[in-house]
């Protein structure tokens, strides 16, 4: 018997999702919980398994459509009722306005609408592949860059930038092209210097949809700033200390510690002094959250995506360290859950690691806080009375000025730059 299978809510609110690509073709068998299909959502691609066994009779939408939560997935059933179950696209019959068109009505000989072609055995997501239908690029022809060959709109670009300019001279052939009357010569033909040649032909405004996870980050960008009266405070920290112990870690245990997991480990006291700062604005109640879950920010192709270490607090410095390399690669591959892109209690961004400095990081919605971390570089630092050159590290702390003072913000930055500047501070923990 054949069954419909509908789009769940696979993350919060979820209320649509993009087909990316179907891992199971009409007509044939799938298994009882294998990847029947991977659909992108405002925050991951995620692969949606099947609920039952049996043919698939069909898809409920093509490869870069987009479905509502609760709309027909998929319809899975016996392989003989393949045929009963062919493509019903369900159409509701308007009333006519004056009458209705007679079965003999004239053929106006308009040519049937086309379908556009996808390509079969590329792996890209649905702007990509619009974006290269646009650009007349074959899919199919190029080589991905992206995990598991998934090809990226840098790819798209590349090839498009690769195509050869077409002119008269590869549109007409010498015994083809058509002869012009003589003209008077024309000075605009003379010579021009190179750099004017090299000018682009125009300078035409280029007009594309933005991303589903841009979208994304613009609404929650808005409604930050739109709720939320942000105070920055700005800092520096002397991070010799800082620094020393990262690379002892590293040489200790053979693996890279992302400048991070130790920041983390720094701010965790802070957030058990100073509770204010993991908490969550609920009308007009402040909710202090039990959870440590720390929000790393993440730059990834797609956009900023903001990767949550569950649990931060139970975890130690290596594991720390290898759990945020995982949520970074899973962040840039888009593997990562739901579950791991939402729920941060406190955020983190190492703006450093792209040679930044100071900012005016943006408050996560639902958080009260992030701190910014940018990149150490030697400057001229006062000991005692002594002058030297050391690493200073920039630090900009954002929060949510209806629930912390300007007294307890210096308060708590106090404290994380304390723990900063001695790790063994923290790391005693």
């Amino acid at each position: 018997m054949a069954r419909e299978f509908l789009l769940p809510d696979i993350g919060e609110g979820l209320t649509e999702a993009d087909i990316v690509q179907w891992l199971v073709a009409e007509g044939e068998t799938v298994e009882a919980d294998q990847p029947i299909v991977e659909v992108e959502t405002d925050k991951a691609v995620v692969e949606i398994p099947s609920p039952w066994a049996g043919t698939v009779l069909s898809h409920g939408a093509a490869e870069g459509d987009t479905l509502e939560v609760g709309s027909v997935l998929v319809v899975i059933g016996d392989e003989s009722e393949m045929e009963a179950s062919a493509p019903a696209a369900p159409t509701r019959e308007a009333p006519p306005i004056v009458g209705s068109l007679s079965e003999e009505a004239e053929d106006l000989g308009l040519p049937p609408p086309q379908r556009e072609r996808t390509p079969s055995g590329a792996k890209a997501l649905p702007l990509v592949r619009k974006m290269a239908r646009e650009l007349g690029i074959d899919l199919d022809e190029i080589a991905g860059s992206g995990p598991d060959g998934r090809i990226t709109r840098e790819d798209v670009e590349a090839a498009a930038a690769a195509e050869p300019e077409i002119t008269l001279s590869t549109v007409w052939d010498d015994e083809t092209a058509p002869v012009a009357p003589p003209a008077t010569p024309d000075l605009t033909s003379v010579e021009k210097p190179a750099k004017e040649r090299a000018a682009p032909a125009t300078r035409e405004d280029r007009r594309t949809p933005m991303t589903r996870v841009r979208r994304t980050i613009a609404a929650n960008m808005s409604r930050s700033w739109s709720e939320i009266p942000h105070v920055t405070t700005f800092d520096d920290v002397d991070a010799t200390r800082l620094l020393e112990v990262r690379s002892a870690l590293a040489d200790r245990h053979g693996i890279k510690i992302p400048m991070e997991a130790l920041v983390v480990k720094a701010v965790l006291p802070g957030l058990e002094a100073h509770p204010e700062f993991n908490a969550t604005v609920d009308g007009d109640h402040l909710i202090y959250r039990g959870r440590r879950d720390i929000g790393i920010a993440v730059d990834t192709p797609e956009g900023l995506m903001v990767a949550v270490v569950a649990n931060a607090d139970r975890l130690g410095v290596l594991e720390l360290a290898s759990e945020i390399a995982r949520l970074g690669a899973g962040a840039r591959g888009r593997t990562l859950t739901p579950d791991e892109l939402s729920g941060q209690t406190f955020t983190v961004t190492n703006i450093g690691a792209v040679g930044g400095g100071h900012g005016t990081p943006i408050v996560p919605p639902g958080t009260t806080a992030i701190l910014s971390v940018g990149r150490a570089q030697d400057k001229p630092i006062v000991f005692g009375n002594d002058l030297a050159i050391a690493p200073v590290m920039p630090l900009s702390l954002s929060y949510d000025h209806r629930v912390i003072d300007g007294a307890t913000g210096r308060r708590f930055m106090a404290l994380v730059i304390e723990n900063l500047t001695e790790p063994a501070l923290f790391l005693a923990n």
